[in-house]
């Protein structure tokens, strides 16, 4: 009887121990995905096997995978491929629980290389007349198929502005709001996301030529004068960078080139270009542009854009536009400083301004080439003067007068008017235009037809915005303003 229980009692061992060994050799399924960590894209034909090894595997073309009857325990997973850095993630696997294992994969930079270089192809270098939107298209390729994002910068030419456009991932740019007669640097950087970014060469193009400008004037831009052009419906250009002081802006129109005074180191010489800002040309050098104050101080052009005139103090010289030839024509009999300068377009007589060395004590009068006084329009009053224009023929002289008769040492002005010289009756009479009290009327010039006056209005306290202007010599009822917070007008 006791063998036979202890018989029996080794039989129930023996099956629990049997029931322990089935559990011990479960199996269960590992699936999952091979994905590439920047785009989260799946990684085809990527290998995935464990440690220990039990079975290799490959995803699909979607980066997935599955690993049938995986017995149960501790694993460390692994994916690879080739390009990409191996990635390991441990696991456990228990009998019939699915386990599911997101493998993110880096790119491989050892031997991975940069996109080739962006290839600019439209619009072509140098490129002319271009609209003031276009498509900036380029061709770049990466060895390994990287994906690649691409970075545009666009700079203006004359404004020196630049934009910047980011995380392209088309291989064309369409840009907008371009500046007429305007010349674009640009250039293309390619990146796919593992080395550094490769730069395309910089190329260039130049916008479509502005439509009729016939004004130029200056703007304050950073503390500098600033040179623009305007078309008569209010389209502006700017035509001298930001970061030089230009101002004075005079055309010629018989050979189609801007003259304009700016900064050269301490000095201040004459310049001239093209109608659209480039060609830039120094034409005075050893004797400069100068006189008692440079925001008061003028030039003038040869009608047929041969000659400059320009003061430089008690001096008035004439200089070929090419920069040779440079004579003294005139100089003041009593030492006063030349400021402004106005040529007839029969070149036979010049109207001068002239002033003490504090821009008071005016004389206004003309002289012909021998430098013998014609005809005395100011002399002898108290105040500021300023701005000269003559009328084809030769009759009429325009010019502004502070009829406050008021002088201090920071040349403020009270009560500017506009007036206007008969040479045939040797008299002066003021242009009636409405002015405010309180503004002054300054720089004033014919209109091309002269049946206006074109002029600058601002308010006399020396700090307020100046506002170009125009007025109707006939109807005093015809004030309008042109351009705001601008100065010095050329009108052409």
């Amino acid at each position: 009887m006791k063998i036979g229980l202890k018989i029996l009692a080794c039989f129930i061992l023996l099956m629990s121990c049997s029931e322990e060994q089935v559990d011990d050799t479960g199996t269960a399924v590992v699936k999952g995905r091979v994905v590439d960590i920047r785009t989260y894209e799946g990684i085809a034909n990527a290998r995935v096997l464990s440690s220990p090894t039990t079975s290799t595997v490959f995803s699909d073309k979607d980066g997935y995978f599955i690993m049938e009857k995986v017995p149960v325990g501790k694993y460390s997973f692994q994916a690879q491929k080739d390009g990409f850095i191996a990635r390991f993630q441990p696991a456990t696997v228990e009998k019939d629980v699915p386990v599911e294992i997101i493998f993110e994969l880096e790119v491989s930079t050892a031997n991975n290389k940069p996109p080739e270089i962006p290839a600019l192809t439209a619009p072509l270098d140098n490129a002319t007349s271009q609209a003031l939107s276009l498509d900036l298209t380029w061709t770049s390729t990466d060895p390994e198929k990287d994906p690649m994002t691409f970075q545009v910068t666009v700079k203006n030419g004359t404004t020196d502005e630049v934009k910047t456009y980011s995380d392209l991932k088309a291989t064309t740019l369409k840009i907008t709001g371009l500046d007429y007669s305007t010349k674009y640097y640009w250039q293309v950087s390619a990146n796919d996301g593992i080395n550094k970014p490769t730069n395309s060469a910089i190329t260039s193009f130049t916008t479509l030529a502005f439509p009729n400008p016939r004004y130029l004037y200056v703007k304050k831009v950073k503390n500098n004068n600033v040179i623009y052009t305007a078309d008569e419906a209010g389209n502006e250009l700017q035509l001298s960078p930001s970061s030089i002081n230009s101002y004075r802006p005079r055309k010629n129109l018989s050979i189609n080139r801007i003259a304009y005074i700016s900064s050269d180191g301490s000095l201040n010489q004459i310049f001239t270009m093209n109608p659209d800002g480039t060609d830039v040309k120094k034409v005075t050098n050893f004797i400069p542009i100068a006189g008692f104050n440079m925001d008061h101080v003028n030039y003038c052009w040869s009608t047929n854009g041969r000659q400059i005139i320009y003061p430089n103090f008690d001096q008035l010289l004439r200089i070929d536009s090419d920069g040779s030839g440079l004579v003294q024509i005139f100089k003041t009999p009593n030492g006063k400083f030349i400021s402004e300068c106005e040529w007839s377009q029969d070149g036979s007589q010049i109207v001068l301004k002239v002033n003490d060395a504090s821009g008071y004590n005016v004389e206004i009068y003309a002289i012909n080439m021998a430098g013998d006084v014609l005809y005395q329009i100011l002399s002898g009053e108290k105040g500021a003067a300023s701005g000269l224009g003559i009328t084809i023929d030769n009759s009429k002289v325009v010019y502004t007068k502070d009829v406050s008769g008021f002088e201090n040492s920071t040349y403020r002005r009270l009560d500017s008017r506009i007036f206007i010289y008969t040479v045939a009756t040797n008299t002066s009479a003021e242009l009636d235009t409405q002015k405010e009290n309180g503004f002054n009327d300054l720089d004033v010039k014919f209109s091309p037809n002269e049946a206006k006056v074109i002029f600058v209005n601002t308010s006399n306290d020396g700090l307020s915005a100046k506002n170009i202007q125009t007025a109707s010599i006939s109807d005093s009822s015809t004030r309008t303003t042109l351009f705001q917070n601008a100065a010095m007008p050329d009108w052409k």
